[in-house]
């Protein structure tokens, strides 16, 4: 058995195990769930805020509105997934791009990592749902000849701030890993501070570098989501669960499709982004975290 073909079927038990844990624990556990004073340690085990399984699957199939035409619920969040798929892995990219950058910069001169890593970890304490009103905002006011901001650039923006760090991070650590020997031999051969980036350092640190583009990824997916649903952008997949949040009373298996397609969309994200580990395996050796 190939390793792909172990993996997939070692998902697919995983997901069968998920489902398998939620049907158990809604026949198992109370009505009302536990909870130790104010603080809610279990949920409800209702059809309201736990619906089977095979409801929210079943709801997959439904016309999406009652108009004549309308797609069913499946096509409609894989269309919404593809909008948010576009938006987050262009906001990869810029995430990385400056994520690199920074790395680069605070390798190459000390005294750049002295004053800019502190606000690099700082920056991440700023919440995400405070921001993205500024960043939309601050777009809105942006005046540059014919040019126009629109609102997935906020989110694009939004989500790369969160997909910047763990690259910037991991990058530079890995940028610090070769052995003072290995340094010393670059020198001794002559070569300069970039000749040394690119012929030892870059590859030392590949280790670091795709656990944090896999970090990377997964946040870019959350910000996307998170700042679809903040700035209003409709398409995506954040404006659909807050639209399908309305139903939680009526329908409440129907909230579960655009959540679905939130998973999906991080699967898909991982994915690509892992298959950027097939044309550098020979610098993988052992992968670190940052």
């Amino acid at each position: 058995m190939s390793a792909r073909l172990r993996g997939t079927l070692l998902g697919l038990a995983a997901l069968a195990g998920v489902a398998a844990a939620w049907e158990l624990y809604k026949l198992l556990g109370p009505e009302e769930g536990w909870s130790l004073g104010e603080l809610r340690l279990a949920p409800r085990t209702t059809d309201l805020a736990m619906p089977h399984v095979w409801e929210m699957v079943a709801r997959l199939g439904d016309p999406l509105t009652a108009a004549p035409g309308a797609p069913v619920l499946a096509v409609a969040v894989l269309q919404a997934g593809a909008f948010s798929l576009g938006i987050a892995l262009l906001s990869w990219v810029l995430g990385v791009a400056v994520g690199l950058a920074y790395a680069v910069a605070m390798a190459r001169f000390r005294i750049v990592e002295q004053a800019v890593l502190p606000l690099v970890v700082l920056s991440q304490t700023v919440p995400l749902i405070a921001l993205a009103p500024l960043v939309r905002g601050w777009g809105s006011t942006l005046e540059l000849g014919s040019f126009e901001w629109q609102g997935w650039m906020s989110v694009v923006v939004i989500a790369s701030y969160l997909a910047f760090f763990p690259v910037a991070v991991g990058t530079l650590r890995g940028l610090q890993s070769p052995d003072a020997i290995h340094r010393d031999l670059m020198v001794a051969y002559g070569a300069g501070w970039w000749t040394t980036l690119v012929r030892l350092r870059l590859p030392a640190s590949v280790p670091y570098l795709l656990p944090a583009l896999r970090l990377a990824a997964a946040n870019v997916v959350v910000g996307t989501v998170v700042a679809e649903v903040s700035t209003g952008l409709p398409g995506g997949v954040g404006r659909m669960i807050l639209e399908f949040a309305s139903f939680a009373s009526s329908d409440p298996a129907k909230p579960w499709a655009p959540l679905f397609g939130a998973v999906l969309l991080g699967l898909v994200v991982a994915g690509l982004v892992g298959l950027l580990g097939v044309p550098l395996g020979r610098y993988r050796r052992a992968e670190a975290v940052a």
